[in-house]
């Protein structure tokens, strides 16, 4: 279940973080209650995982993958541009994602 915690409160920051534009400063009400809804869901599933996982191994996954998936949905749904350097930095979090995910003897496999 580590890794489903993980994914959603990945899921939870991704909405959050895409939604904080939108709150233009919170002073809109739908997407300031969607951010601050999805860091509290993101907060609390990443507590749960960090039961199991070390907290910095966690935090980098979480953080990595955040990264990653704002980066791509800024880009598909708010239309931001990526050029080749920031394509290649994310494939390079990505991977570094990887390598601690799958060969790192801090995380149970």
């Amino acid at each position: 279940m580590t890794y489903v915690y993980l994914l959603i409160a990945i899921t939870a920051e991704v909405i959050a973080t895409t939604s904080l534009k939108a709150t233009e400063g919170f002073t809109r009400l739908v997407p300031t209650l969607v951010t601050l809804a999805g860091y509290g869901i993101s907060f609390f599933f990443l507590s749960l995982v960090l039961r199991v996982l070390p907290t910095g191994i966690a935090y980098a996954i979480w953080t990595g993958v955040g990264i990653v998936l704002v980066s791509v949905v800024s880009w598909l749904w708010l239309k931001q541009s990526l050029d080749l350097p920031a394509i290649i930095g994310l494939g390079l979090i990505l991977a570094g994602v990887v390598t601690v995910t799958l060969f790192s003897s801090s995380v149970q496999h």
